[in-house]
């Protein structure tokens, strides 16, 4: 896949993944993407798997979290010489068909995290989670400084300054809101999202994510990122402005 951007590859964290992870990397492979995998301490046949496939393979023995495979990930990216990541889970729920979108919108906004945002088919996903997302995006854009559509998306593109923040201390989930947290406030990145399509439906399996423990530790760190990045008035008005949001008409 040509593109006018900087050496990238896909990173991919997993856990459990054996029912879809062959799909999904062979699906990015077929792209002509190079694939970073990282197995967060899998006990079913996830890493035999991936290891029959021409990926790079790292395996964490025990569950460290999503924050520590992505931050593992980054770190072998770099070690690798790339400039750039873009993320996706391994469930299935994100499609390589919709990565070349998500790559173009990073080549026309460079110095700008690209987010595969879950705009379309919104009535898939369950009412719950819709609210639960809808207060992320508030409390996380204000924490930015900056409107963000779909904070809690995994599917993302990190040019190398927000790779740079890999040892920022945060860990399991909190780390995807604090990587967007201090790219906006310490790096002055811009964010920009690409519309795709949310996907519930189907042989997904559960959620890794703990929604009262989880939501509680990412609620908890965007406070204390609001109160310690202060002029709290000011940067909530700018993250009530209309995110920056790139639809060339096409979805995956």
């Amino acid at each position: 896949m040509n593109t006018a951007v900087a050496r990238w590859c896909v990173l991919i964290p997993c856990l459990n993944e054996e029912a879809a992870i062959q799909s999904v990397v062979e699906s990015v492979l077929a792209l002509g993407a190079p694939v970073i995998v990282i197995d967060d301490g899998s006990d079913d046949r996830t890493p035999e798997i991936v290891a029959a496939l021409p990926v790079t393979l790292l395996r964490h023995e025990e569950r460290c979290g999503k924050g520590e495979a992505l931050r593992r990930g980054f770190r072998e990216a770099l070690r690798q010489g790339y400039d750039a990541v873009l993320t996706m889970d391994g469930d299935g729920q994100h499609l390589a068909s919709d990565i070349p979108r998500i790559v173009a919108a990073a080549a026309q906004y460079p110095g700008h995290i690209v987010i595969g945002a879950r705009l379309l088919d919104r009535e898939q996903q369950p009412k719950g989670r819709r609210r639960a997302n809808a207060v992320a995006d508030w409390g996380i854009s204000w924490a930015c400084a900056q409107p963000i559509a779909d904070t809690q998306s995994g599917q993302r593109w990190y040019p190398r300054a927000a790779l740079d923040l890999v040892d920022l201390p945060a860990e399991n989930f909190v780390f995807e809101a604090a990587i967007l947290i201090a790219a906006s406030r310490e790096k002055g990145l811009g964010v920009v999202s690409v519309p795709i399509a949310s996907r519930y439906h189907g042989a997904f399996r559960p959620s890794h994510l703990k929604p009262v423990r989880d939501v509680t530790r990412i609620t908890t760190y965007t406070i204390g990122r609001v109160l310690h990045y202060g002029h709290i008035v000011a940067s909530h008005r700018r993250s009530r402005t209309a995110p920056l949001i790139v639809d060339d008409g096409t979805t995956g």
